[in-house]
C-alpha cells in the first residue's frame, strides 16, 4: 500500500535529484564555454587571464585545451 506520505518522499526526491542534475549540466556547459572562448584568444591574452584564475581551475583548463585543441599553454 502507498501512503501518501511515500508519495510526497519520492516527489521532493525527484526534484532534489532534477535541480541537482540542472546545476551540474549548467556546470559543465559554463566550462565547456570558457575553454572554447580560451582557445579563441590568441596566446599572450590567454596566459594573462588564466594567470587571474584559481590555480585547480587553471590546470582543468590547461588540460582540457590541450586534449580538445592540441593547444599548448605555458604552465
Amino acid at each position: 500500500m502507498i501512503s501518501k506520505t511515500d508519495i510526497t518522499v519520492w516527489t521532493i526526491s525527484g526534484l532534489l535529484a532534477i535541480g541537482i542534475g540542472l546545476g551540474k549540466y549548467s556546470k559543465y556547459k559554463a566550462r565547456q564555454k570558457m575553454v572554447r572562448d580560451f582557445a579563441a584568444m590568441d596566446p599572450a591574452q590567454r596566459e594573462k587571464l588564466l594567470s587571474r584564475l584559481q590555480p585547480e581551475l587553471q590546470m582543468e583548463i590547461r588540460q582540457e585545451l590541450m586534449k580538445r585543441f592540441r593547444l599548448k599553454t605555458d604552465i
